[in-house]
């Protein structure tokens, strides 16, 4: 059987480097029917490799070699290509330029005049001109240093993608620590948007997670102020990872908080204007911008963005702190979902007993769920928002977040509308029903097999 298994896995593998070197091949017309149906097959053959790698319990190390490799070679596919004219990356490239020629980027607005000469070729196509940037000053940071390599939106993808092959070996790290199989790590290498959105389009969400899950790592071995440090520099990059610190409570020393602050607080600093903490654009992006954010836009009418913003925030802060409340110390991976109920079976990939001296918070669910909690009710949700998930869902327990990140695929149709002249942001229904009902009906399904599981084993008691 198991070796059945692995050529299953070597066949999907095949099938997803097939679907994605295609796609690639229409990444010009991002959205469009060919770049969609090579898309579509290639998260179906991740799914189906997904259900291989969470029923068994163990794969053979040329499993993950040959994965890798593969996952190697449709990134290149993607790597050789130029980003969209107006991908977020070449934001990235102004900003940085911005620091280099001694400006302010919170303070500069990209098409005033005065600042017309500062522009090249990669950044005069980029997005919202009219808005200084939004970016923490983590980010900002990570825009200067790489800029100061080489001021291109190529140099830019390639650092994404060093940071993607950082994830990798950390997460096999952690795998190996907490005892779980290697092979989980493609769960992540395989995922279709790490193509799409970071050798392809090349988001700096990617370096957010990487530092999140240095955090992690760092918690494994008790390395608390690497890991409160690690944490706020995640935090810099994008905001999103501060609905994790109830996970953080008791798991590492005040000191250890304080010095993390700290850091951040230093990051800042460069950028001050006139003692003042600078946000950019980012109270206009609260105000205005929607995307792909169903509880969002239901609410939007009736209370104010910046109460439903915190009221998003404040979601994933219960969802952390319900986790780290009723998961204890040295618990197996069983969290929110289980082999027992989504019928991905064999185990011992998947829930394998920690050492007690593990602490619990390592375990993938505890911080991808209140990510995915707060995303699901934001007013704004870009497939590369779900990059900070990937690193984190190598048990059962995010089963439902692996599909969400599949089920996300029909929102690139909107880049296609837009190509035909169609408003941004005006997603068709459609798509928002097919996104979240396929989660929603998977949900269901295994909300069902939990009940039934015990009525099952509650008859055959009976009998015996």
């Amino acid at each position: 059987m198991k070796v059945i298994s692995e050529w299953r896995v070597y066949s999907l593998g095949a099938a997803l480097c097939g679907a994605l070197t295609i796609c690639s091949r229409n990444f010009g017309d991002r959205g469009g029917p060919y770049f969609m149906a090579s898309l579509t097959v290639a998260g179906i053959a991740y799914l189906l490799a997904i259900r291989e790698f969470f029923a068994t319990p163990t794969f053979s190390r040329r499993i993950v070699v040959i994965g890798l490799v593969l996952a190697a070679v449709w990134h290149v596919e993607f790597l050789r290509l130029p980003a969209g004219a107006d991908d977020d990356i070449h934001r990235y490239v102004w900003d940085g330029r911005l620091q280099m020629l001694g400006y302010n980027p919170y303070l500069v607005i990209p098409s005033d005049p005065a600042f017309a000469a500062l522009h090249t070729s990669e950044t005069r196509t980029l997005n919202n001109p009219d808005l200084p940037s939004p970016y923490p000053a983590g980010a900002q940071l990570f825009f200067r240093a790489v800029t100061a390599i080489h001021e291109s939106t190529f140099t830019f993808k390639v650092a994404f993608v060093v940071c993607e092959l950082a994830i990798v070996f950390v997460l096999l790290d952690v795998l190996r620590s907490t005892r779980q199989a290697a092979h989980l790590v493609l769960v992540f290498a395989w995922n279709p948007l790490l193509a799409i959105e970071v050798a392809g389009s090349g988001h700096i969400d990617i370096v957010g997670a990487l530092l999140l899950l240095v955090s992690a790592a760092a918690l494994v071995r008790r390395w608390r102020a690497t890991a409160a440090v690690a944490l706020g520099l995640a935090i810099a990059v994008k905001f999103l990872p501060v609905v994790l610190l109830p996970l953080y409570w008791k798991r590492i020393r005040i000191r250890d908080a304080v010095l993390g602050a700290a850091v951040v607080a230093l990051l800042y600093i460069p950028f001050l204007n006139h003692g003042r903490i600078p946000i950019g654009s980012l109270s206009t992006y609260v105000q205005n911008f929607r995307f792909n954010g169903p509880v969002f836009a239901a609410f939007d009418r009736v209370a104010p963005p910046q109460l439903l913003v915190g009221l998003a925030v404040l979601v994933g802060l219960v969802t952390a702190n319900w986790l780290r409340s009723t998961t204890p110390e040295g618990a197996p991976d069983k969290g929110i979902l289980t082999t027992e109920n989504t019928g991905f079976h064999g185990g011992g990939a998947t829930v394998s007993p920690l050492c007690d001296s593990v602490p619990s918070v390592v375990r993938g669910f505890e911080f991808a769920w209140p990510m995915a909690a707060s995303l699901v009710c934001a007013p704004v949700v870009f497939p590369w928002y779900l990059l900070w998930l990937l690193p984190f869902v190598t048990s059962a327990s995010t089963l439902l977040i692996v599909i969400w990140t599949v089920s996300i695929i029909p929102t690139y149709v909107q880049w296609h509308l837009r190509s035909l002249g169609r408003p941004w942001g005006a997603l068709p229904g459609w798509v928002m029903l097919l996104e979240y009902g396929c989660v929603a009906i998977a949900a269901a399904i295994f909300a069902l097999r939990r009940i039934a599981r015990p009525a099952v084993q509650g008859v055959t008691n009976d009998v015996v």
